[in-house]
């Protein structure tokens, strides 16, 4: 007797549940058997990061994590990367993925690419390093020189020569700078001051970085001058105009330090008027 026989309705019944029973083991089968054998179905490969990594090496590597590459046709540059390193890649480092995924990577230029110079000079040692990293220039030697601002960048030089802002450049260039020490120059001469109304005197000392001293008026007005002639020196007195400086201290040409006084002795006859000079307007 034939099983798909129906000979009445409990026997019909039996064959719809066997079929539906079937069924269930059938896709059972499918879903949590088959399916999870030959897709790998819970196994995954965390994605290795392979930034910096050179083109030449990076075959090898993914294979031996079963894993792919291609290259995107973006490109950029790192000048702390060799060329034809990896700048980016997707998926990301630590991302899970089936075995044999392609990873896209972008590479590093060859050929760094020219952009132009930045402004440096006249802003702060600070202001210069945020923007050579904008610029992916990289700092140099900071040389300090004699000067009153403290950080302040006098000078941009590449390659030891001085650079304009708008010069071409390539990026990773590194970059010098000339800055000032704050201190400005601590050793200098005493500033020849006879023969000079006292007006122009106190101007001379100030702009020499020094201050004015005492000053002290005379009615002689004679001045002492030394002259030299080979190898030999000798003094001469000669008499300076009404108003004018005949003698100071220090001497003309003596070394003298930064803000340190000069006293000067100026030529004031009975008849001179008493008007105010620049050093009462101080």
């Amino acid at each position: 007797m034939s099983i798909f026989k129906v000979n009445n309705w409990k026997d019909a019944l039996m064959h719809i549940f066997a079929a539906i029973g079937l069924s269930v083991i059938l896709v059972f089968i499918f879903f949590f058997i088959y399916l999870p054998v030959t897709t790998n179905h819970g196994e995954s490969i965390t994605v290795p990061d392979v930034t910096g990594i050179v083109l030449s090496d990076l075959d090898d590597f993914l294979d031996s994590r079963n894993l792919r590459f291609e290259v995107t046709v973006d490109s950029g540059y790192d000048a702390n990367l060799p060329p034809l390193a990896v700048l980016k890649q997707v998926p990301k480092p630590n991302s899970k993925v089936k075995e044999n995924r392609k990873i896209y990577v972008t590479l590093n230029s060859e050929t760094p690419p020219h952009i132009k110079m930045p402004k440096l000079v006249g802003g702060s040692v600070k202001n210069a390093q945020l923007i050579l990293r904008t610029y992916d220039l990289k700092l140099g030697e900071i040389k300090y020189v004699s000067d009153l601002a403290l950080n302040y960048v006098l000078e941009q030089r590449f390659q030891d020569e001085e650079i304009e802002e708008g010069d071409k450049i390539t990026k990773g260039s590194v970059i010098d700078l000339v800055v000032g020490d704050g201190l400005g120059k601590q050793s200098l001469e005493s500033p020849n001051l006879i023969g000079l109304d006292q007006e122009s005197a106190e101007l001379a000392i100030v702009g020499s970085g020094l201050k004015i001293g005492e000053i002290g008026y005379d009615q002689e007005g004679i001045a002492v001058i030394e002259m030299e002639e080979g190898d030999s020196t000798y003094t001469v007195e000669e008499q300076v105009s009404p108003g004018a400086v005949f003698k100071q201290f220090p001497e003309p040409g003596k070394g003298m330090i930064l803000k340190q006084s000069v006293n000067i002795w100026v030529y004031r006859p009975d008849s001179i008027s008493n008007s105010t000079n620049l050093l009462d307007e101080l």
